[in-house]
C-alpha cells in the first residue's frame, strides 16, 4: 500500500544526491570496467578510513559478508555461534550457510541486543564464536560481550547490517569508536534501505586482522591469487562497480543524514514522552543512528491498523524471531528467550529515514498518540 508518509524512502535518498549520483554512474559506464575496478577500491579505502579499520572488502550482499567474515575467521562444520532470535533471518542463514550451528539467546528488554548475561549458558566446547547484532542501529554491549570472547577464546563477529556510523565507547578512558572496528570482523549491508545504501544488494567486511582480510579477498572471487588459479576454494560475492560509485556519493553525506535521523527520533521522543509508550532506550556508552525507531505498545495491531488508514506507513522488525519461523524451529536455544518473545508482539517501526522531515514526523507521533487515546 502506497502512504502519504511511507515508513521508508530509498527514493527520496536518489533525490537528494540525483545530480553526483548520475554523474557516479555515467562515469562508470563510460570507462568501461564494472567489476572490482576503481570504484571498489577507493570506496573500500574511504570505508575503512571512516570506520577506523585498517581492511574494507566489498562483497555482493550484506549476507554474504556475514558468512564469508564466519569463513574468514574460521567457522565451520561442527562450530558453534552464539546470536540471537530477534534478528534478521539473514544472521541465522550465514551461520549455517558455513556449515556451523546457530545457538540462540535472548536480548536485553531495553536495549533489544544480545544479552551478555545469557552468554554462559549458551557456550559450549563447540562454541568458536559469538555474532552480536547492533540492531536498529544500536551497538549491543560490546564490552561485556568482547571481554567473555576474550576469557574463552572465541571470534567476535559484529553484524553492523543496521548501524552504519554509530559509535561505542568501552570504558570512561577511551575514546569513541565506530561499530565494525571492534570485533574480530565485521559485517555490512548495503540494501537499499539501509544508512548506507546501494540501488541493489551490495555488502561489505571490515577488519583490523590482515590474515582474515587477505583470505576474504581470495574467498569473494573463487580463491584467485591470479586470475583463473584458484589458491583456495572460494565463490562469487564482488561489489560492482556501479554500486561502490553510489556508495562512495552516499558515504560523503552517512553523517549529515545521520544526524537527520537524530533530530526525527528526537522529535518523536518528545512528543511520545507522555503517551504510555516504550521509546528506544539511550546509553551513555553509545550512540544511536535510528535505522529504526521502535516503539512498544501492547496495543500495536491498533496503531498499526489506525496509522495506515490515516496514510502513515509502519513495519515490524521482526513478528517472528527466528526460532518460531517454520524454517528454523529445530534450533538449538542457550537459555530461555522470554524477552524475545515479548517483545516481538509489541514492536512497531514509525516511518525513519533522513528525507521524512519535521511536519511528519510530528503529525505521526500525535497519531500514535491519539489512536492510543481512543483506545483507552
Amino acid at each position: 500500500m502506497d502512504h502519504a508518509i511511507p515508513q521508508n524512502d530509498p527514493a527520496a535518498g536518489y533525490r537528494a544526491c540525483r545530480d553526483e549520483i548520475d554523474a557516479a554512474i555515467r562515469g562508470v559506464l563510460d570507462r568501461g570496467r564494472y567489476v572490482l575496478g576503481d570504484e571498489v577500491d577507493a570506496f573500500e579505502r574511504e570505508f575503512a578510513s571512516y570506520l577506523g579499520v585498517r581492511n574494507a572488502i566489498g562483497v555482493a550482499s550484506g549476507t554474504d559478508a556475514l558468512f564469508m567474515a564466519l569463513c574468514a575467521c574460521g567457522v565451520g562444520p561442527g562450530d558453534e555461534v552464539i546470536t540471537v532470535s530477534h534478528t534478521s533471518v539473514a544472521t541465522v542463514a550465514a551461520i549455517e550457510r558455513c556449515g556451523a550451528k546457530p545457538v540462540l539467546v535472548d536480548v536485553n528488554e531495553s536495549t533489544y541486543t544480545l544479552d551478555p548475561d545469557a552468554l554462559r549458558s549458551a557456550l559450549s566446547f563447540r562454541t568458536k564464536a559469538i555474532l552480536p547484532v547492533h540492531i536498529y542501529g544500536f551497538p549491543a554491549d560490546m564490552a561485556a560481550i568482547l571481554s567473555f570472547a576474550l576469557d574463552h577464546g572465541l571470534r567476535v563477529i559484529e553484524d553492523c547490517a543496521q548501524a552504519h556510523g554509530a559509535e561505542y565507547r568501552m570504558n570512561a578512558n577511551e575514546g569513541w569508536k565506530k561499530v565494525g572496528s571492534l570485533g574480530d570482523a565485521a559485517a555490512f549491508s548495503f540494501y537499499p534501505t539501509k544508512n548506507l545504501a546501494a540501488f541493489g544488494d551490495g555488502g561489505c567486511v571490515v577488519t583490523n586482522d590482515a590474515g582474515i582480510a587477505e583470505k576474504l579477498r581470495l574467498l569473494r572471487e573463487y580463491g584467485w591469487n591470479e586470475r583463473f588459479v584458484s589458491t583456495i576454494k572460494g565463490w562469487n560475492s564482488r561489489l560492482d562497480e556501479i554500486q561502490a560509485a553510489i556508495l562512495r556519493v552516499k558515504l560523503r553525506v552517512l553523517d549529515e543524514w545521520n544526524a537527520e535521523r537524530l533530530k526525527i527520533a528526537a522529535i518523536y521522543d518528545a512528543v511520545l514522552d507522555d503517551g504510555g509508550i516504550v521509546r528506544p532506550v539511550k546509553r551513555e556508552d553509545r550512540t544511536h543512528v535510528f535505522h529504526q525507531y521502535v516503539i512498544r505498545t501492547r496495543k500495536r495491531e491498533q496503531v498499526k491498523r489506525g496509522l495506515a488508514e490515516n496514510g502513515i506507513g509502519t513495519a515490524i522488525h521482526y513478528p517472528l524471531p527466528v526460532h518460531l519461523q517454520p524454517a528454523y524451529q529445530s534450533l538449538r536455544c542457550g537459555g530461555g528467550l522470554d524477552v524475545t518473545h515479548r517483545i516481538c508482539s509489541e514492536i512497531l517501526s514509525l516511518p525513519m529515514y533522513p528525507q521524512l522531515g519535521v511536519q511528519a514526523a510530528e503529525k505521526t507521533a500525535r497519531q500514535v498518540l491519539n489512536l492510543l487515546a481512543n483506545e483507552m
